[in-house]
């Protein structure tokens, strides 16, 4: 099964992309005397005001918390990072809400290509005025990444995109699954939704639809500990669950990184930072862990038992399963009637007393696929929808 994935089309018009002769996602060259040095992009402060003070890039207006990095030696550290794990020095990267753009100036120092999604209206000057002084190698948008595609809904207007409409006005096309990733998304997952997010972006990583219908665009994002610990949490791990198997079976997971989380500026309002509700003491809060993870889709995610269609049905196998997780797998098959249970028990090599939730995720994958291919069981789960399971 071929799924399309990102490719970058020529377009007219300062600031589009083109494809090179290799095919690989590239702006257009920009000449070495053109280029800025780091020292260059940043704004102008006087020598006693900081990022942290400056009241040009403060949100004006009442919205949801959101944590920037504003921190340079941080952005730095990121930078070399993500060098590290790819081979190309001209990679193109989309990041989520760069607020200050001090993350931004480090990616363009680093010679890499930059659309900036911002949701803020606050920082769109400043992020534009960035733009013109680095020949066009940054692209700036007014759109909230972890808002594009909402479900169920009419008409939408910045921030809210589609990203349809948002590849589209950039020149992004769709090249196949197959094909490494081209585009790497960057940011900080908003720590009011995490979880929501976590699985609204399952659901389109498994349906392929959203920015996965584009091929296997990569995220290396900053994620709390607790919920970094649940993705990668296994059977003998108390906060092993559907989000723990769903992920492990469709990416490669990655900790690039740990900071704490004092070394992060939040905001939503003007005058400052804002002042954390958590009950816990501030310097309990200040211990917690920011986790910085990178997430790729794997090449063989979808075969021909899991596929972009039948994908909820496997996300139903789950939660049934770990709803009911002390029960035994053989318990569990025989619930799934009209499931040859022995049949499948055989094929997959497991015993029938163990623990469902003594399962790998490979393991669920390769229990799914078994039942998928049995003809008799076509419809061995009755339709869920994928709510049921965000518990």
């Amino acid at each position: 099964m071929s799924v399309p994935r990102l490719m970058l089309s020529s377009l007219a018009g300062a600031g589009r992309f083109c494809v090179l002769g290799s095919g690989a996602a590239r702006w257009k060259s920009v000449r070495a005397r053109n280029r800025r040095g780091l020292s260059d992009l940043h704004p102008q402060l006087s020598p006693s005001q900081g990022f942290r003070d400056s009241p040009s890039w403060l949100p004006k207006n009442r919205s949801e918390p959101r944590s920037y990095i504003t921190n340079p030696k941080l952005a730095t550290t990121l930078v070399q990072i993500l060098q590290k794990e790819s081979r190309n020095r001209h990679q193109l990267f989309l990041e989520c809400n760069p607020g200050p753009g001090i993350l931004t100036q480090a990616l363009l120092e680093s010679q890499a290509k930059v659309i900036a999604l911002e949701c803020n209206r606050t920082f769109l000057p400043h992020l534009q005025s960035l733009r013109k002084k680095v020949n066009r190698k940054l692209e700036v948008v007014h759109c909230d990444f972890f808002k594009l595609d909402p479900r169920n809904s009419g008409i939408v207007k910045p921030p809210i995109m589609l990203s349809e409409t948002l590849f589209q006005n950039l020149g992004i096309e769709a090249l196949p699954w197959s094909e490494d990733n081209p585009l790497r998304v960057v940011g900080i997952f908003p720590a009011k939704n995490e979880k929501k997010i976590l699985w609204k972006l399952l659901y389109d990583l498994y349906s392929s639809t959203s920015i996965y219908s584009y091929g296997r665009v990569q995220l290396n994002m900053f994620i709390a500990e607790k919920e970094y610990e649940k993705l990668v949490a296994d059977p003998q791990n108390n906060l092993y669950q559907p989000l723990s198997v769903l992920w492990q079976v469709a990416c490669e997971i990655k900790l690039l990184h740990v900071e704490p989380w004092s070394s992060f500026s939040v905001y939503n309002q003007p005058g400052g930072p804002k002042k954390s509700k958590n009950k816990e003491p501030l310097e309990q809060i200040n211990k917690q862990n920011m986790c910085f993870i990178q997430l790729t889709p794997l090449q063989n995610l979808f075969t021909e038992n899991l596929t972009s269609v039948n994908y909820d049905i496997f996300f139903h196998m789950l939660k049934q399963c770990f709803m009911k997780r002390h029960a035994t797998l053989m318990d569990h098959l025989q619930s799934l009637s009209p499931v040859n249970a022995v049949a499948i028990l055989k094929e997959i090599e497991k015993d029938g007393d163990m623990k469902i939730t003594d399962l790998y995720p490979e393991d669920f994958k390769l229990l799914f696929e078994t039942i998928e291919s049995f003809r008799e069981s076509c419809r061995w789960l009755f339709d869920d929808c994928i709510e049921d399971i965000i518990l």
